[in-house]
């Protein structure tokens, strides 16, 4: 299975990586799902929750400066790194990904298409003002305050999708592009069951990709796909990449 995927991605003209929680894991971050995740002792606010209550604000921004320095403390492992290279060398086309961490920009990713957005900034909800996410976590654990946007004063989230949000719009026309256009699709480290998506491995499908799924259990979509690799994504992709940097490896 090892040599089949290396074979396809040194014959393809076109591939893109889908990434979920679980190349994430393998950098110490836990999926919010699992044992030892945030959702295990507390329950997701919802964005019409935020908007309207200063305690849904404040509980909110409780969860996420819990949650904060796991993001910050982590460091792209070997699947991060490898994704990066082979972007770098013309083998990868592009990654999108259903996590927030920046873990694929801080291995080396270009032009990430993050799906439910980032955890490393914030966005005023009544502006267009960003900024780094860290300064406001640190304020909120100080004075237990919601912090607002220096700019208008509204009020400051982290820039990724809540439970209730729509996600962006732009983002998922792109995502369905590069689906529904390139000739090799890799979906890693995700379930497959969160919409929308979910439905980019079938848009890919669909528009005649060829479809690797690289996970440690068992998806929906492993009976259409044309290969499918259960494993640490990791070594996994340690593996085919050693193959890819051996002339004629495949």
């Amino acid at each position: 299975m090892i040599d089949q995927l290396a074979t396809w991605l040194r014959n393809s003209q076109s591939t893109v990586a889908f990434t979920g929680a679980g190349i994430s894991t393998e950098s110490g971050i836990p999926d919010f799902r699992s044992p030892g995740g945030i959702w295990e002792n507390s329950t997701p606010v919802l964005f019409d929750d935020f908007v309207a209550s200063e305690a849904s604000r404040i509980e909110y921004w409780r969860q996420k400066s819990e949650a904060h320095r796991e993001y910050f403390d982590a460091k792209p492992n070997v699947g991060h790194q490898v994704l990066a290279r082979w972007q770098g060398e013309g083998i990868l086309d592009r990654v999108i990904t259903q996590n927030i961490d920046g873990l694929h920009q801080a291995a080396g990713s270009k032009d990430v298409l993050e799906i439910h957005g980032t955890a490393r900034e914030v966005a005023c909800l009544e502006c267009s003002w960003r900024g780094g996410a860290s300064r406001w976590v640190d304020e909120f654990i100080e004075t237990g305050v919601p912090p607002c946007c220096p700019g208008c004063h509204g009020p400051l989230k982290h820039a990724t999708i809540s439970f209730g949000q729509m996600l962006d719009a732009d983002t998922l026309r792109q995502c369905g592009r590069l689906a529904a256009s390139c000739d090799l699709f890799l979906a890693m480290g995700s379930s497959l069951v969160v919409h929308p998506a979910a439905g980019l491995p079938e848009a890919a499908k669909r528009g005649g990709a060829k479809l690797v799924i690289i996970n440690r259990c068992e998806t929906d979509f492993d009976s259409v796909a044309d290969l499918v690799i259960n494993g640490s994504l990791g070594e996994t992709l340690g593996q085919v990449d050693e193959l890819l940097k051996t002339p004629g490896g495949q």
